[in-house]
């Protein structure tokens, strides 16, 4: 069982006996659990094999939680959870998020009206049901029904790169507003989570209810959720929430690191400030024997005051920034601009949108010295992929092409080359010989079991002339969840043969996690960030992969395509 289904089953456990009122202390374990599992970049299965190490030595993980972890890995379900999601149906706790509606009228109306999924309470709404029962009425019918839009959108976060689109929208409209003298943006978005549920906007502002008039004046506002003294929170469209505080010019570092978070990460730092006789809130940085402000001001000061460099915000998860601080080794991250090459795009070839020189003109534009055209193989025929001979005549095309970017783009001859169902790759291996780039990838038979998909890309990892993984999982984020796979056994093996790893770009797969990008670091095997471009436009994902990456810890050198092509091609083997 994976990391992650393993703290799925936590966190489930965790808000099934929040619902039902529960010792909070053991809710809270199972979150910290879930949290310490999540966050492990080798496998517990692993740990639990080797006799010399103890799980319950990872803080977080008690002994009750190392037990239900073997069962876990032993079995693949829990008892317990099992017992709990009978005695608590999924669809009680959906209803239990509507506004205004509560946890026991949920379960009243699922009890009474047999209500088995949202889409049969808005037909009991319709069809009046609902305000016959006692205790509810007319009243709270109409909310029932205008609440579920709200909860329905609600639980579905958005890409990040959606949120960066809003957030800019409304920083344009707000910079507009003269009264504001500082504005940041917080919370998940600002610690780049490849999804986000809602905006959280900082500002100073000399005038608080001009600036909150300004941001009721924007023109996706849908309504007003409330307005106080310091905060507002309205409806962007639907359902989407952006909450706007106003504090003051000596707070504004203290809450901009406090509202940015991650809640374990305040916590460390407020546990440190305490050592100091110090304690942090969104206020500031007080002493706790006077209570004066030592700091507050910028969030430099925040962190200095409590002995830490400034944390970049991507790595505020509690993981390893407090130990990199400790070592004097917190990484300087991967920025945009130390992005050299781009080794995975589509073009006209197969399912691209635009033509090979199309391509390397928008990579010269986008300041690229070397790209790889990589269209896909021929086993998927929906894209109309290349079989040997449309692919030697595409790279006979390259040959022809190169002279004309001399000097300004090299080209390479690449390909992503099908890992089949069966195991072996789509193109024989006299013709992949005769490529530049030759990235590996799953499109079919992604739901095989564990052994046979790990086994097919060890497989590709083991062949020749394969120098890359593409989208190592599969997933596809709030669409398809990773395939079951042995990514510790894949990442040793790409270590072991000299293979690199992709970071896919795209907001929809940012495949590797931000946990197997540490795993990779720590394994120093070199990632590829590349944007998997269908079109020119496509290029410009790339600063997806990079806000990925810095959530992963990986700074320039533990990028592959970062160096030059003369450079970069010495840390792959091939042959």
């Amino acid at each position: 069982m994976e990391n992650a289904a393993i703290a799925a089953v936590f966190e489930e456990m965790a808000e099934l006996l929040e619902f039902r009122g529960e010792n909070p202390f053991r809710i809270r374990a199972y979150r910290n659990g879930a949290k310490a599992i999540r966050d492990l970049d080798e496998s517990v299965a692993s740990i639990l094999a080797d006799p010399t190490r103890n799980l319950s030595s990872i803080p977080g993980i008690g002994k009750t939680l190392l037990d239900k972890t073997e069962t876990l890995v032993a079995t693949g379900q829990l008892p317990q959870l099992e017992k709990l999601r009978q005695e608590i149906p999924e669809v009680v706790i959906q209803m239990a998020r509507i506004p205004g509606l509560g946890a026991k009228k949920a379960a009243k109306l699922q009890q009474e009206l047999v209500i088995e999924s949202l889409g049969d309470l808005r037909k009991a709404c319709h069809e009046d049901r609902i305000s016959k029962l006692k205790g509810f009425g007319g009243k709270t019918q109409q909310a029932i029904l205008d609440g579920l839009a709200i909860a329905e959108a609600a639980a579905e976060r958005i890409y990040w790169s959606d949120g960066d689109q809003l957030a800019k929208s409304i920083g344009k409209h707000m910079k507009s507003c003269d009264t504001i003298s500082r504005m940041e943006w917080a919370g998940s978005y600002r610690r780049g989570r490849e999804t986000v549920g809602d905006l959280d906007l900082l500002i100073v502002a000399e005038d608080r209810d001009l600036a909150m008039d300004h941001l009721e004046a924007y023109a996706e506002r849908s309504s007003t959720i409330l307005r106080g003294d310091t905060k507002i929170s309205i409806r962007v469209g639907k359902a989407f929430q952006v909450d706007m505080r106003v504090v003051d010019e000596n707070e504004f570092g203290a809450a901009l690191q406090y509202f940015t978070g991650s809640q374990a990460h305040n916590i460390h730092t407020r546990r440190l400030a305490k050592e100091r006789g110090l304690k942090i809130n969104e206020y500031g940085v007080f002493s706790q024997e006077d209570d004066h402000q030592v700091a507050g001001a910028t969030e430099e000061d925040v962190y200095a005051s409590i002995g830490l460099p400034w944390i970049a915000p991507e790595l505020r998860e509690d993981r390893h920034e407090f130990k990199w601080c400790a070592e004097e080794n917190l990484p300087d991250l991967i920025e945009l601009s130390d992005v050299c090459g781009d080794l995975h795009m589509h073009t006209t070839a197969t399912d691209g949108a635009a033509t090979l020189r199309e391509m390397a003109d928008a990579a010269i534009e986008r300041n690229l010295s070397y790209i790889a055209i990589t269209d896909h193989s021929k086993r998927v025929s929906m894209a109309r992929g290349l079989d040997a001979e449309r692919l030697r005549e595409q790279w006979k095309m390259i040959d022809e092409v190169r002279p004309e970017y001399d000097g300004r783009l090299t080209i390479l001859k690449g390909i992503e080359c099908d890992i089949l169902e069966a195991g072996g790759m789509d193109l024989p291996d006299d013709c992949l010989e005769e490529a530049d780039w030759v990235l590996a990838s799953i499109h079919y038979g992604q739901k095989q079991p564990r052994d046979q998909i790990t086994e097919r890309l060890l497989g590709a990892i083991e062949n020749p002339w394969v120098t890359c993984i593409a989208h190592p999982t599969g997933r596809l984020i709030n669409r398809r969840p990773p395939y079951e796979v042995d990514m510790e056994a894949v990442m040793q093996a790409a270590k072991r043969c000299g293979k690199l790893m992709e970071l896919n770009a795209n907001p929809a797969r940012l495949d590797l996690n931000d946990v197997h990008l540490a795993a990779a670091k720590r394994l120093q095997i070199p990632v590829v960030i590349s944007t998997d471009a269908h079109s020119i436009e496509g290029l410009d994902v790339m600063q997806y992969g990079i806000k990925q990456a810095r959530r992963g810890g990986l700074s320039r050198q533990d990028v592959g395509n970062t160096r030059p092509w003369k450079e970069f091609k010495k840390l792959f083997k091939r042959g």
